[in-house]
């Protein structure tokens, strides 16, 4: 706390003109204020909580820190398969998971402390903002004269209109991880990504989990066939799982806290100690006096911008999850490098050549990058797909891990890379490799030919690649890519 927001802090007297105010010190915010300090722009920076904004204090930092411990409670668990002698040691101590938790979330902070932005140049507010005029941003009582601003206020949990919800209590991604003891029954109202991280490790930390989604499968996002690899190893965890089930109302019952469900005509009642409300975010975009600024916004959607990150108001830009569709730390810091380009660049830069991974933290991860194959087909591209099962690559099988697969999207009668899904144990360190290959423009046939560590995950990929090689008529002017170790 005293790194993200130090009691004792004092706000800068205002410089009489900034080249750069940005509101908000989450990721875009922090990306935005370094990119423009080394361009050797003079910057304020207006943040109303804590910096670091959700990824450190409430979102992929303490979650991913929970779900390696539960990795960890797994392997444990199933030691025995590696010829190690099981354990009688108790399997979860929570207060210890929560404090290792808090640990990397102190110390990832010092990256982002207001000291260390400080000595940067940057000038920190902390305190309310809100435009008083098109060039003007007040940060408390104190105004700042810019030539050019960038909001990046993020979003918050979405509220829901249950009834009974508000009475009854609940927690979201800005309560859960303050929590001290694990919850005996835990509900998670939502089957999105945060909903479906949250659902595994709880349970493999201790909890009976159930949880409770209004389609018919979670990760509507996602290809099916990686959704449903993902329920059954939800389901092997421990997990219970309610499909196509609208959650109708919530009271209390003693101690317990009910939802009332509704699948087509069956009512159920589930009897949880704890219930998270996890079905989406909401930009924050209330109290900013974006009308006074000429700021085009939606009280859902959040701030309207362009192709190069501008808003209505032509020296105002946003970034991060205050305007973007997809919600994630990394497209708020490349969101950000790119207002910033723009605002001050002489040639533009466009947000849709950016080439966007994403990543579903379970077991197995489910990474996706580029087009899914319904998108082609709704584009009239053609489209075929490569495919790789995880239970065929050598690495995984000695790992223990080889449930999953990889894909690969070509558009048909070229070697194009169009698009990829992974369902890996690391998902999220292959699908970087594909976002390299794509950004590259390398194709199918050049990837072939590309040598990979063996034994590796990562050679998938690489068989994938084979694969649409020994698919093709290969040129008589041209040498078969080498196939390396297959199985």
């Amino acid at each position: 706390m005293r790194r993200v927001r130090p009691p004792e802090w004092q706000n800068p007297d205002p410089q009489t003109l900034y080249d750069l105010v940005i509101v908000g010190g989450g990721p875009a915010g922090l990306a935005a204020a370094e990119v423009a300090r080394r361009q050797g722009r003079n910057v304020a920076l207006i943040e109303r909580h804590r910096l670091g904004g959700n990824s450190l204090n409430s979102g992929s930092i303490p979650s991913k820190s929970i779900i390696r411990a539960a990795r960890v409670l797994v392997s444990v668990r199933d030691e025995e398969q590696f010829g190690v002698a099981a354990s009688d040691k108790p399997l979860a101590d929570f207060a210890a998971v929560m404090a290792r938790m808090r640990g990397i979330r102190t110390r990832i902070a010092e990256y982002h402390s207001a000291e260390r932005l400080r000595t940067r140049g940057i000038d920190v507010f902390f305190g309310d903002a809100r435009f008083g005029e098109p060039s003007v941003l007040f940060a408390g009582e104190a105004p700042l004269r810019f030539k050019k601003a960038i909001i990046a206020t993020g979003a918050r949990p979405r509220p829901s209109d249950i009834p009974g919800l508000e009475q009854v209590g609940y927690l979201t991604s800005d309560s859960i991880f303050e929590l001290t003891e694990l919850p005996k029954r835990l509900a998670i109202i939502g089957g999105g990504p945060l909903g479906c991280e949250l659902a595994q490790a709880f349970c493999r930390l201790g909890s009976q989990v159930t949880i409770v989604q209004n389609l018919p499968k979670f990760l509507p996002n996602e290809e099916r066939d990686a959704a449903d690899l993902l329920s059954r190893s939800m389901s092997r965890d421990g997990v219970e799982t309610r499909l196509n089930t609208q959650v109708v109302g919530a009271r209390m019952q003693g101690a317990a806290k009910l939802l009332d469900t509704l699948n087509d005509d069956a009512k159920c009642s589930i009897a949880v100690d704890e219930i998270v409300l996890s079905i989406g975010r909401t930009a924050n975009v209330e109290d900013l006096g974006l009308a006074a600024a000429g700021v085009s916004f939606d009280a859902v959607r959040g701030i309207g911008v362009d192709d190069f990150m501008c808003t209505t108001n032509a020296d105002v830009y946003a970034a991060g999850d205050v305007c973007n569709l997809h919600r994630f730390t990394h497209v708020a810091e490349a969101t950000a490098r790119l207002a910033v380009h723009n605002a001050f660049g002489a040639r533009v830069r466009h947000q849709s050549r950016l080439m966007i991974p994403w990543c579903t933290y379970c077991d197995p991860e489910i990474a996706h990058i580029g087009m899914h194959p319904r998108e082609a087909r709704e584009q009239s591209i053609p489209v075929k797909s490569f495919t790789i099962m995880m239970q065929d690559v050598d690495r995984a099988i000695t790992d223990g891990l080889d449930d999953g697969f990889v894909k690969i999207y070509v558009r048909e009668g070229t070697d194009q890379i169009l698009g990829a899904t992974i369902v890996a144990s690391r998902a999220s360190e292959l699908i970087n490799e594909m976002s390299v290959i794509m950004g590259a423009g390398i194709g199918m046939r050049r990837l072939a030919t590309i040598p990979h560590t063996y034994p590796a995950q990562s050679d998938a990929i690489r068989l994938a690649a084979m694969a649409f090689v020994n698919n093709q008529p290969l040129p008589i002017d041209e040498a078969e890519p080498h196939a390396g170790i297959r199985r």
